[in-house]
């Protein structure tokens, strides 16, 4: 039966992408929606239910499905998000393309794909062995390629989506060792089989899942790709970021965290590339002014606060975080999109539509207050339960989550109040306005504020004893200091963002370099390029040196051949000759020993009898 859980959005996203273009687009995100709320509720019930899934290809090769802890907050959050997502997304994609009322081939294969984005992740987190885990792994991939190039038609988008792919793909190789290193110990594919690993095949396969994980969830050095990948429609961008793909590297991590953690060194390289990448993110995002990037670079700060809960040992607390980002991170995406309706373009600088979206400002700021770590909100409370788990470890990790946390106030300030501020006094001529939100698109931002404000309920005692009991380990216990310096630094931040919207200003030479990750997209080109040069030299090298000697060789073959084909030649035609010449010669010989003549018989018989008579004798004296 949890098959059902990833089959049943996969076949609604196969229906709807061969013959949604038939509906319009009230009709597209309805069925969409039912999709979704169909799933949700099969989660409902494999969850409570303990459902099992499995299919067995050979002894060897078996898929298994089952529900970790893990597994079940995510298969439960992840058909949440994508409702109102694709609601959205029928009416605000599809409308862009084909006006208010019809649907089109492409809005019916974005909302295919999108429920298809959903199956997969679905699978994903259902897997209970490496063998599933590896073919879910290859259909979020392919699904998010295909869903980041939707707009094709646009000269930079085909590239920025292979960009996106290629730096992933690099980290799904980890994967593949990660599973050949478990099959080559065990001749097994399940999780199971990993803590069966030691020595040199359990460190290669950690290795292995690091890097695929780090690939996914766009931790150092592969931040940045997540940059090109805004190159994707907003209802992409905001499930890609919520609860999918970006999701996947810290889902594998807390699910498999009580043995990863028998390495020695994962530990500290989780927590140091979870704090380098939260804390670069909150730099990025201080200083980005495209409005997607700026979301694209908080969500990699904030997935690096996961992997720091993570490499601390409180994996409960790294999924926590998680739902509480999704859902204010899908709502401050699909604000951006009704944002850049307005003004037709990304730059927060030329936004500011508090003045004419009040409504839509409100509703983002609740996300957007949630992003900044505000109490009582829920992902405030998640926040302080990471800097608790980084402080069971150290003070000094608590001080830099805190840090980091107050890099996300900044960072959130700037957007909502460059996004949905009121226009300043002096503001240039504005861009032509577009046209107002829908209400399905204002009411998917609505239903994500809204289950936003209703995590806050995080603070209430009685939650936490109850979300204490669900996790696998206890909730950190914080210290007094470490909450007094977060709201501080959460205050300071505000501020500091608040200060930096004042004034419209061009970013400075340094700023700019920060903003682009700190150089890192020209640093990664430069050794692409580089492996590339090198690859035509080894090419140009194997060409003129190796495929040269091979060449030579087959000359001096061919030469061989031929020669030996001549010379075979005579031997083949010299053979007959002399057999012809013996036979000739052995048959005048014949001829004169029949001669008919009677003497001649007798002298043959006596040289007989004298050859046989020399036999014996000699045999004799032997």
């Amino acid at each position: 039966m949890l098959w059902t859980l990833a089959l049943f959005p996969l076949l609604g996203a196969t229906l709807l992408y061969l013959g949604g273009r038939h509906l319009s687009r009230g009709g597209l995100a309805l069925a969409a929606a039912l999709v979704l709320l169909v799933t949700l509720g099969l989660a409902g019930l494999a969850v409570t239910n303990d459902w099992q899934g499995g299919h067995a290809w050979s002894e060897t090769l078996v898929l298994t499905l089952e529900l970790s802890t893990a597994g079940s907050v995510f298969a439960l959050t992840i058909p949440l998000i994508a409702l109102p997502i694709v609601v959205y997304a029928g009416y605000h994609e599809v409308a862009l393309r084909t006006g208010y009322r019809r649907g089109s081939r492409q809005g019916a294969r974005l909302i295919g794909l999108l429920l298809g984005f959903v199956g997969a992740m679905q699978l994903l987190v259902l897997a209970g062995d490496f063998l599933t885990l590896l073919i879910a792994w290859e259909l979020v991939g392919a699904c998010s390629w295909a869903l980041i190039s939707h707009k094709w038609g646009q000269a930079e988008v085909p590239k920025e989506a292979v960009q996106a792919f290629l730096v992933t793909r690099f980290g799904d190789l980890g994967l593949y060792i990660a599973a050949a290193a478990v099959f080559a110990g065990t001749g097994g594919f399940g999780y199971a089989d990993l803590a069966a690993l030691d020595g040199d095949l359990l460190s290669m396969a950690v290795a292995g899942i690091l890097l695929a994980a780090a690939a996914k969830s766009a931790q150092l050095p592969f931040s940045s790709w997540l940059f090109a990948a805004m190159a994707g429609p907003v209802p992409v961008s905001a499930l890609l970021h919520s609860a999918t793909m970006v999701a996947a590297g810290i889902y594998l991590l807390s699910r498999l965290q009580p043995v990863l953690s028998a390495v020695d060194w994962f530990a500290p390289l989780v927590i140091g590339l979870g704090l380098a990448t939260a804390l670069a993110g909150g730099v990025v995002g201080a200083f980005q002014d495209h409005a997607k990037k700026l979301l694209a670079a908080s969500t990699s700060a904030q997935y690096g606060l996961m992997w720091v809960a993570v490499g601390a040992g409180f994996p409960g607390v790294a999924l926590l975080h998680f739902v509480a980002h999704a859902f204010l991170k899908a709502g401050l995406f699909l604000a951006a999109g009704l944002a850049e309706r307005q003004t037709g373009s990304y730059d927060l600088r030329d936004m500011r539509q508090g003045s004419r979206l009040p409504g839509i400002a409100l509703a983002t700021a609740v996300p957007s207050l949630a992003l900044a770590g505000v109490i009582p909100l829920g992902a405030a409370w998640s926040k302080e339960q990471i800097a608790a788990a980084a402080g069971h470890q150290a003070a000094w990790l608590a001080v830099l989550v805190v840090l980091a946390g107050g890099l996300s106030a900044l960072y959130a300030t700037r957007f909502q109040l460059l996004a949905y501020g009121r226009p300043l006094r002096r503001d240039p001529t504005m861009l032509p306005q577009g046209p107002r939100p829908s209400r399905a698109e204002s009411g998917a931002l609505v239903f994500l504020a809204g289950v936003t404000l209703l995590l806050s309920l995080a603070w209430w005692p009685g939650a936490q004893t109850w979300l204490a009991e669900a996790l696998p380990r206890q909730l950190p216990e914080g210290k007094p200091w470490e909450l007094i310096l977060s709201l501080a630094l959460v205050v300071l931040g505000i501020a500091v963002g608040f200060i930096l919207t004042r004034r419209r200003r061009r970013l400075s030479a340094w700023e700019s370099w920060a903003s682009t990750w700190f150089g890192l997209p020209a640093v990664i080109q430069g050794v692409a390029m580089g492996a590339l040069l090198l690859g035509r030299a080894l090419a140009r090298f194997d060409d003129r040196v190796v495929d040269a000697g091979l060449r030579g060789t087959a000359r001096f073959g061919q030469w061989l051949a031929r020669r030996h084909a001549r010379e075979g030649e005579a031997f083949a035609e010299g053979v007959p000759g002399m057999a012809t010449r013996l036979s000739e010669w052995g048959g005048r010989w014949a001829r004169q020993a029949q001669s008919g003549q009677t003497h001649h018989y007798y002298a043959g018989i006596s040289l007989g009898l004298v050859v046989i008579f020399a036999i014996l004798l000699i045999g004799a004296l032997l």
